[in-house]
């Protein structure tokens, strides 16, 4: 796997906000300050992040450097080892629980065994954490890291109200988000984080996943659950899905989100899977707010 990244943009976005996009796989996001620099994750590997911090170094020594991780999935906070000497890393206070789960070495073992990219990867946690809020005064710019779970209990975004922009990460993602389980309060924890974002009227909601800053997209992820919701809630007898049973008519991705017969026959694939757990997690959320009437 190559560690290239790449400088982005999206027209209108400040230039002190800067993506580092890892090819299709996740953008990373990094911000000037006055008093210091900002990255919000970094990357899958040491060696990616290393390349995406090379193509900052211009600022890189300008400020000292803080790092906020989004959450511990393994494309976002496993590059934490090229940072750890030279800067605080700031994460939920759930990532630590997440980071020690048993499940978490288990995923850094199959993915070196598939891939030879992943046998350097040392592990490195968090090492500031907080609860609900965070705030970081940049002197120019603030950073309100913001606690919006339901993708995954740790879950971050990032909001910056001097430039209207949101640092939205996986909390909303094009054309879908997933949910963390098939746990209800899970469903309904994703639901109150889009809402979050919804209102904070950002002019600028960049993702991690997809490659839009479009704010659209926020709303698109809460109609096709508030979609998926009422669709549900109309069928009968509607049985709980196991992988690989057939999804009735009606409740396809592409029957409540069109747009997805435009992605890659891979993408579809993997927002297919996504769409599924969802379904689950509706299915349970809808029977049983039913069961308790």
């Amino acid at each position: 796997m190559s560690s290239a990244v790449e400088l982005a943009t999206y027209p209108g976005l400040d230039e002190r906000v800067v993506v580092l996009r890892a090819g299709d796989l996740v953008d990373a996001v990094f911000v000037r300050t006055e008093r210091f620099n900002v990255l919000v994750d970094t990357l899958d590997t040491p060696a990616r992040c290393h390349a995406a911090l090379a193509l900052v170094d211009p600022f890189l020594y300008e400020r000292p450097l803080v790092v906020v991780n989004s959450h511990m999935d393994w494309d976002h906070f496993w590059g934490n080892a090229a940072v750890a000497d030279r800067a605080v890393i700031i994460a939920h206070e759930e990532a630590h629980r997440r980071f020690h789960a048993p499940s978490t070495q288990q995923k850094l073992k199959t993915k070196a065994s598939e891939d030879v990219s992943f046998q350097d990867v040392a592990l490195q946690a968090p090492t500031v954490t907080f609860q609900d809020r965070l705030r970081l005064d940049g002197g120019d710019l603030t950073l309100d890291l913001v606690s919006t779970p339901g993708h995954t209990p740790d879950h971050v975004a990032v909001w910056i109200p001097e430039l209207k922009t949101c640092l939205a990460v996986d909390a909303v993602e094009a054309p879908i988000p997933v949910v963390s389980s098939e746990d209800p309060q899970d469903l309904r924890s994703l639901v109150a984080s889009l809402h979050l974002i919804e209102e904070l009227d950002a002019e600028h909601v960049v993702l991690a996943h997809g490659q839009t800053n479009d704010p659209l997209v926020v709303s698109q992820n809460l109609r096709y659950f508030e979609e998926l919701a009422s669709r549900v809630g109309r069928a009968s007898d509607l049985a709980f899905l196991r992988d690989g049973d057939p999804i009735p008519d009606g409740l396809e991705l592409t029957d409540l989100v069109p747009s997805s017969t435009n992605l890659s026959p891979s993408a579809r694939t993997f927002y297919e899977r996504f769409h599924r757990k969802n379904l689950r997690a509706t299915i349970r959320s809808v029977q049983g707010a039913s069961s308790t009437m």
